[in-house]
């Protein structure tokens, strides 16, 4: 239907289109597009002169009778007041484009604003300083994209793993080698600026109105490569293999002694070494729940079956994808980072630790279905201290590695083994993605505490009753996923300075301010914009 024009906007949501239609050769975003038209019509006389589709989602709760979920944005121009109740009335909510303006401050900048980190948070901080004249210098412990895939490519081979280059670590941060995913839970205005940018970045133009957008980790890398270099040509400078260390409030990259005005902490969830500098410097880290538990596979074509019947097989819908719950209490076991034809991936960062974490490519095209399976770990699990919050995964990447039997193998055991409390002795009709299949039969309930074998057992009962066949005989589950998110919360004030500490400001995911590439992206923008508003210019 094209894009909207000026004036005033509204969005029409939950319009429905059965996905039987589109097998017929009908245009389903369009009517959608033509549905709303008929609603704004029948609330205010007149059609709108535009509409595109804002959002789009499958409901495929109904095996039968699967669905096309819109939200539509339309132009109607200018409108009276009794129209617009009429709109209200009728369901529209008006659409008000999103404004980030920041007037910069008067404080003289002394030396650079430096950004530890180019994961989405440092990316998107970078990018919008630069943007602005600040000129940012990014220090980046892991590899730019190109060699950090040949590293990582051969971790996974069987070769040497680099701890500071690997799935954690690198240009992109740890989303870089994963779905691509662009979902979020939190409600900013930022958000939609963030994925507008990572479609001039390179991303596929479907992430601006999918309901779960997804890049894809091939597109992805090609997005972070355009942003490096966008960076580099707004004034900003980037240096790859170079960590950045504190020790009494001076600042050091590789080991030199920096003349910072600023440091934004962009390091990702899983720089463990900088927590303990940090709390060996005096700031106020403090511990937060998380999750923790277990990847499981099924074949992607049975769970697009299971989820669609009939329609599957016709090239009308994607991949089949879900999203499960269950709550007793304070804990939960829920689906965490699905990925549709995708890849379960090594994960970890340290010797002796085996993590794992999901990634697919942008066709989402391989023949498992793979995501977490995790359950909540709150800070009375381990001692309520950051330490012991580190120390918790640690012990179980490590109770992980052991079981797998070394050399970074992974313990697996069927679904259907480990409701029966049994090990298995052998895979079943699924070969594990891990790796290409470098697993190890056995028993997971020896390297999970009790408290999450129990929540995953009452989890997967619950989720085979909502998709029967989920924890079938065959079905393999693959330990330990760990990393879903920072075990700790790197305190700061309203400034978004770290409290008790000047000139520092903790940003993104490894801070424990986010929890996914949007997230993460959105606090990189909302520190910069403090940093914009405290400091001039060059």
């Amino acid at each position: 239907m094209g894009k909207t024009g000026s004036g005033i906007r509204v969005i029409i949501e939950n319009v429905t289109v059965p996905a039987a239609e589109a097998k017929s050769g009908t245009d389903c975003d369009r009517e959608a597009c033509l549905a709303a038209l008929r609603t704004i019509e029948k609330a205010i006389g007149r059609k709108s002169s535009a509409a595109r589709v804002y959002k789009k989602s499958v409901d495929a709760r109904r095996k039968g009778s699967v669905k096309f979920v819109y939200s539509v944005c339309a132009d109607i121009g200018e409108a009276t007041g009794a129209e617009r109740e009429k709109l209200k009335a009728a369901g529209a909510k008006f659409y008000t484009e999103p404004s980030f303006d920041a007037e910069p401050g008067g404080e003289k900048a002394k030396g650079r604003i430096v950004i530890a980190g180019f994961g989405p948070a440092g990316m998107f901080c970078a990018l919008e300083l630069a943007e602005r004249g600040y000129r940012p210098v990014v220090y980046e412990r892991g590899s730019c994209v190109s060699e950090r895939v040949r590293k990582v490519e051969t971790f996974l081979s069987g070769g040497e793993l680099d701890p500071n280059c690997n799935v954690q670590f690198g240009a992109g941060g740890a989303g870089t080698f994963s779905d691509g995913k662009l979902t979020t839970r939190i409600n900013d205005p930022a958000v939609s600026y963030v994925i507008d940018r990572l479609v001039a970045l390179g991303a596929p133009e479907d992430v601006a109105w999918q309901a779960k957008p997804h890049i894809g980790t091939d597109i992805l890398r090609l997005v972070v490569e355009n942003a490096d270099v966008r960076v580099r040509e707004a004034g900003g400078e980037i240096f790859y293999d170079t960590p950045v260390s504190l020790s009494r409030g001076a600042v050091f990259a590789d080991g030199q002694k920096i003349d910072a005005s600023a440091l934004v902490l962009a390091v990702g969830h899983s720089a463990r070494d900088t927590y303990r500098e940090l709390m060996a410097d005096g700031f106020d880290v403090v511990p937060k729940a998380f999750s923790c538990g277990v990847r499981i596979e099924h074949e992607q074509a049975w769970l697009d079956r299971a989820m669609y019947g009939d329609l599957a097989d016709d090239g009308v819908l994607p991949h089949a994808d879900y999203s499960l719950s269950l709550r007793e209490g304070d804990r939960g076991v829920y689906s965490f980072c699905m990925c549709p034809g995708g890849t379960v991936v090594a994960a970890s960062d340290e010797e002796g630790g085996v993590v794992t974490n999901g990634m697919s490519n942008r066709g989402r095209d391989g023949r498992c279905a793979n995501s977490a399976l995790a359950v909540s770990v709150l800070p009375g699990d381990f001692g309520s201290t950051p330490t012991g919050a580190i120390e918790f995964q640690r012990k179980l990447e490590m109770a992980a590695f052991s079981a797998g039997g070394g050399n970074f193998y992974a313990p697996v055991q069927l679904a259907r083994d480990f409701l029966e409390h049994r090990p298995s002795g052998k895979l079943g009709g699924i070969t594990p993605t891990y790796m290409g299949g470098r697993v190890t039969p056995g028993d997971l309930r020896g390297v999970l505490p009790g408290f999450i074998s129990g929540m995953l057992e009452r989890g997967l009962y619950a989720f085979d009753k909502k998709i029967p066949g989920f924890a079938g005989e065959d079905i393999p589950l693959t330990g330990v996923e760990t990393r879903t998110s920072s075990p700790v919360r790197i305190l700061r004030g309203e400034n978004l300075e770290a409290i008790g500490v000047k000139d520092v400001y903790p940003c993104g995911e490894g801070a424990g301010y986010a929890g996914g590439i949007v997230s993460a992206a959105v606090d990189g923008l909302r520190v910069a914009r403090a940093i914009i508003t405290r400091f001039s210019p060059d």
